[in-house]
This record gives structure tokens, C-alpha cells and sequence, in this order.
């Protein structure tokens, strides 16, 4: 595959030693093979973490003298995102490429005029022959609204891109049919066609000590990809030519995931797959059914109501033998749409609004 687009995001844990350290022959390999693709026509978007990660020996604070309140970490962001910065700048800059460097939180996604924002510097960044270097904007986050891995936010860059591939380097080679700590018979999986709870259960919980990763955030993130109509690649980042060979399609690269037919629009993506659910509301079968034919859900559909939220929340629906089916934006307090569930509209109090989450606002996800 000779992609136009690819966006190639490597985590904290491929990119530095155990006491935080960039490592540099890492990053000039990676710097390497995006020259490659770059003079074959290919334009690249580089997703990085490591920021926190690269200021803690800068300030004499790796290994055991980590701290752990997040204001110290956010302040050691600022150290280590410009020394992360200048490394690239720098390795980029031996093969005559200039790197631009673009921060992002979640807010630039969710708040429609930061997102064209977003999307417009991208885009010029790109038209101007410049490689965007992207990390989420750790000195700043909100604890309450922050991603804590750059593999969604890399997916999400390939749909704002409209990337032809997204390629997540990791420590493993792949995802693999068992944990090869456990089983000497794992193998890896060379192509999923549709993620499923079989590959979710295979990928198991976060990464290493430095990363906030993991295997079942790379599967997210492709999930999100492949719904953006986005194929992905997962592969070790060690491996030589990895991003020139993910790019090319080479057989046993790592593991691929298909994209799906249809690109779902962004919003649609920060609903569906962005953001925490703050609750849950329980729906009878006859509204399922409006909801998967991309009807509002109303007051008279609810059954049951859990979790704290307010207006405008994200929360799960959930039909009757629990199934999550889909999620959205709820238009009610946790507290005013439990006095209301299961009421028609001329049951309710007067000027009581009867949408629980308008179509508009509401997406049907994969299970």
C-alpha cells in the first residue's frame, strides 16, 4: 500500500530507558523511516508521548524519586516536552525535514471551532512540508477531561487528517494469541477484520510502569481508527523499516486491523469512543429498537438510571440483559431523569422535556 497520509504514534515506553531517558537511536530511527515515506510522496503525522517521562531526569527525579501528585507531573511536562521536542527537531532536521510541534487536549476535539482549528493547522502544516508532532498537552490537561494515553488521541488525529493508515508502535510485535510471558505458543496475529471481546480479552490491562498504554489501548485506538474508515497497523517499534514496511503492507509487519467501509463523522467518534460514560440508562426493547433506526431516545423508553451526571454528560444505554448498545449526550440530570423515567409525554411536568438524548447526540457502537 503506498499511503498518502499516515500517521505513526510511539509511546513512552519505546522511546526512553527505565529512568526516563530519551532514547535517541530510537527516535533517529523512527526520524529515519518517516524520511522514507516522506520521499516516496507520503506525508506523516508523528504521535508521541514521553513528555513526563523525559523531564523526570532533567530535574533529578527518575526511578524511585518519581512523584505521583499530578501537579508536579504536569509541571515536569513542560521540562521534558521541550527536551522531547528538541530531539526531534533535531533528527528530523538531518534528513531536511522540519518539525512543528502541535499540542492537543480533548477540549480541541470536543468544541467544534477547536476542532477546525486543529484541523486546519494540520492540514497547513502538511501542505507546507512540515512533520506535526503531536502530544497531548500534559503541562495543562484537566485530570477530569484528559486522554492519559496519546494512542486515542492518534486516532482521532488519523480521522482529523482523513490519514490512509495509522500505525501504533509499541515493545511487543503485535497482538498475539496469548501473553508470551505465560505461554511460549503465542503467536502473532497477523490480521483482524473487526475487533471483538475475544481480541479485547487477549490484550489485557495497561503497559509498562512509564507507559499509560497497553495493548488494550492500542485496540481502542484502532477501533476508533477502523470506524473512521482508517486501517491500522500494531507492530514493534525495534523492528527495522517497521513504519516503511507498515506503510508498504508487508506480510507479518505486525498485526493489521481492517477498516471498516463507512468513516463515522468525528463528533460522532468522541461520542462513541472518547470520552468516559458518567452513568448509565437502562432502555426497554421498543426503544432499542428507535434508537438503532436513529431515533431521539425519550422519557418513556427509560427503565432504570445509574451514576451521577449532569446535562450535556456522556453516558452509556444499556438495553434489559445489559448490553451496552450505544452511547451519547444526556439532556437531564441523574437525579431529574429518574424522577421521569418510564413517562410518557403527557405525564410529565409541565415544561419537563421529554428527550433524554437526541438523535443528534447519540451513536449506536460496536460490541
Amino acid at each position: 500500500m503506498s499511503a498518502s497520509t499516515i500517521v505513526v504514534k510511539i509511546g513512552t515506553s519505546s522511546i526512553t530507558d527505565d529512568d526516563g531517558v530519551v532514547d535517541r537511536a530510537t527516535l533517529a530511527k523512527l526520524c529515519r523511516e518517516v524520511a522514507e515515506v516522506r520521499g516516496t510522496g507520503g506525508r506523516v503525522v508523528i504521535v508521541t508521548s514521553g513528555a513526563i517521562a523525559a523531564g523526570l531526569p532533567e530535574l533529578g527525579l527518575g526511578g524511585v524519586n518519581r512523584p505521583t501528585d499530578a501537579t508536579t507531573l504536569q509541571a515536569i511536562a513542560t521540562v521534558g516536552q521541550s527536551a522531547l521536542m528538541g530531539v526531534y527537531r533535531e533528527e528530523l532536521a538531518g534528513h531536511g525535514l522540519i518539525a512543528g510541534q502541535v499540542l492537543l487536549v480533548p477540549q480541541d476535539f470536543i468544541v467544534r471551532s477547536q476542532y477546525l482549528h486543529a484541523r486546519q493547522t494540520l492540514g497547513r502544516l502538511l501542505e507546507l512540508g512540515v512533520v506535526p508532532v503531536v502530544n497531548e498537552n500534559d503541562a495543562i490537561a484537566d485530570d477530569e477531561i484528559r486522554w492519559g494515553d496519546n494512542d486515542r488521541i492518534a486516532a482521532l488525529v488519523a480521522n482529523l487528517v482523513e490519514a490512509d493508515r495509522l500505525v501504533l508502535l509499541t515493545d511487543t510485535p503485535g497482538v498475539l494469541t496469548a501473553d508470551p510471558r505465560m505461554d511460549s505458543r503465542a503467536s502473532l496475529i497477523e490480521e483482524i477484520v473487526e475487533i471483538d471481546h475475544q481480541h479485547e480479552a487477549l490484550a489485557g490491562g495497561a503497559g509498562s510502569v512509564r507507559g499509560s498504554g497497553g495493548m488494550a489501548s492500542k485496540l481502542t485506538a484502532a477501533k476508533i481508527a477502523a470506524w473512521s474508515g482508517v486501517s491500522t497497523v500494531i507492530a514493534h517499534a525495534g523492528r527495522e523499516e517497521v513504519l516503511t514496511d507498515a506503510v508498504a503492507g508487508t506480510p507479518g509487519v505486525g498485526t493489521v486491523v481492517r477498516a471498516r467501509d463507512a468513516r463515522m463523522p468525528a463528533r460522532k467518534l468522541w461520542i462513541a469512543f472518547a470520552v468516559v460514560a458518567r452513568g448509565r440508562i437502562v432502555v426497554d426493547g421498543g426503544a432499542r429498537a428507535a434508537l438503532e433506526r436513529g431515533k431521539s431516545l425519550l422519557t418513556a423508553g427509560v427503565r432504570e438510571v445509574s451514576g451521577t451526571f449532569d446535562p450535556g454528560s456522556p453516558v452509556e444505554v444499556v438495553d434489559t440483559d445489559g448490553t451496552v448498545f450505544a452511547k451519547g449526550l444526556v439532556r437531564h440530570t441523574a437525579t431529574e431523569l429518574g424522577s421521569v423515567a418510564g413517562r410518557r409525554s403527557d405525564a410529565l411536568p409541565p415544561g419537563s422535556p421529554h428527550i433524554v438524548i437526541h438523535a443528534d447526540d447519540l451513536v449506536t457502537i460496536p460490541n
